[in-house]
């Protein structure tokens, strides 16, 4: 990448979504807490490059990268160095633990010593669930197992809600942890692809929990949703209640699914029946009924499995006893009509514990928190994710608080 003078790198950052359609890169300046999009640059990866969300071919997917980077870069007319990475992919799990602690003496003060045993308590706890069920759906030994990251959901103290509990008494301690995890050799392609880009790593963090992070804060102790993002080769979902992430859950199914329908009914290549597929999903007028027809015949069976696999993911939240009555859909795979159309169908809703009929929208580029874009470039569903990345990104280049910082200390324990 070229160098360019004139700008502090310091105050920059990249977010790289690395998907299995596009790898798209985002060049983003910090200023007073927001992140101003400055550089966009996209990349589409060959087939053999990535597979339902996993990495397949390390130097093709770099050399990807390496072209998105550069035409971000190129418009931005800066190459910071700092990044935040997106990990997807079915094999990625992410699950929320919650710890009641009671206390022996309510009248002491919660020490940071005595936090920190909360929190190890936390994790030590989700950690050795999480391993052994992930070992145990993909047959990798539990030492294969990696923890991708990890965040703070909710603490409170006698069911008051605070942000540092330390110096407050009480008697119960709940405190709840989102984890996400990931098989070693998936996480670390990630790795590598960062260390031969020359990157100063923020950050690999769960893409569906980096959505589902990106909208609601502004009311995030009210903010419940269900966040489905559909990329080219899985669907992510992440249920928010209360401001917090219950968990993710990820399926192989995405876009490239309904592009090879398309070219097996219609007798095209791949090419071109992903070109058809845009244009059917944009609406484009000069489409005639019949080849519309074809398309809708084409995609139904896989817009049924695809409905089934959401019902299934949502079924494994069975510690939520309501599910939010709210879908916000993105990625470049919920352009097509289709999907809001299978989802506002009343039979699964029924078969899941929904106290109404969930409400179905897209979410808009400008809905993102803390995030504006100069280049006018990040304009529908499928940008969602690099610039969800970059909300992300803001928080861990500011300083941790009092509970980030000891679970960073403790996450890093069980990483290593």
């Amino acid at each position: 990448m070229g160098l360019f003078g004139g700008k502090n790198k310091k105050n920059y950052a990249i977010a790289l979504d690395i998907g299995t359609e596009f790898v798209k890169a985002l060049i983003f300046r910090i200023e007073n807490g927001t992140g101003i999009v400055e550089g966009v640059g996209r990349q589409r990866q060959r087939l053999s490059d990535m597979q339902g969300g996993r990495v397949t071919d390390i130097a093709g997917v770099i050399q990807n990268c390496q072209s998105a980077l550069q035409r971000a870069a190129d418009e931005a007319k800066v190459a910071p160095r700092q990044c935040v990475i997106g990990i997807a992919g079915e094999l990625v799990k992410g699950t929320t633990t919650t710890v009641h602690y009671k206390r022996n003496n309510s009248k002491e003060k919660i020490t940071v010593k005595e936090l920190s045993d909360i929190i190890a308590q936390v994790q030590t706890k989700s950690f050795d669930k999480t391993r052994s069920e992930l070992a145990w759906e993909t047959g990798y030994s539990e030492l294969d197992v990696k923890l991708v990251n990890s965040a703070v959901v909710d603490v409170r103290i006698d069911g008051y809600k605070v942000a540092n509990p330390v110096g407050f008494q009480g008697k119960d301690v709940l405190v709840s942890i989102f984890n996400a995890f990931a098989p070693i050799v998936h996480f670390g392609a990630i790795q590598t692809i960062a260390e031969e880009l020359g990157f100063d790593l923020l950050s690999i963090s769960a893409e569906p929990y980096a959505v589902a992070r990106c909208v609601g804060l502004e009311d995030s102790t009210e903010f419940s949703s269900i966040f489905i993002d559909i990329g080219g080769g899985t669907t992510d979902i992440a249920v928010v209640r209360g401001g917090g992430v219950e968990g993710t859950k990820m399926f192989a199914i995405g876009g490239r699914v309904f592009t090879k329908s398309i070219a097996d009914a219609c007798d095209i290549s791949f090419p071109e029946a992903e070109k058809l597929k845009l244009e059917y999903s944009r609406g484009k007028s000069e489409l005639d009924e019949e080849t519309k027809k074809k398309v809708t015949k084409a995609i139904s069976n896989d817009c049924q499995v695809w409905l089934s696999g959401v019902e299934l993911a949502l079924e494994e939240f069975s510690n939520v006893d309501l599910l939010p009555s709210k879908i916000l859909l993105c990625g470049g795979g919920c352009l097509l009509p289709d999907i809001k159309k299978y989802l506002e169908k009343d039979e699964w809703i029924k078969r899941l514990p929904f106290a109404r009929k969930p409400k179905i929208d897209s979410i808009a580029p400008k809905e993102v928190s803390l995030i504006r874009d100069e280049t006018n470039k990040l304009v529908d569903a499928q940008d969602i994710t690099p610039m969800a990345l970059a909300n992300l990104a803001l928080g861990l280049a500011g300083e941790p608080t009092v509970v980030e910082g000891i679970l960073d200390k403790v996450a890093d324990g069980l990483k290593s």
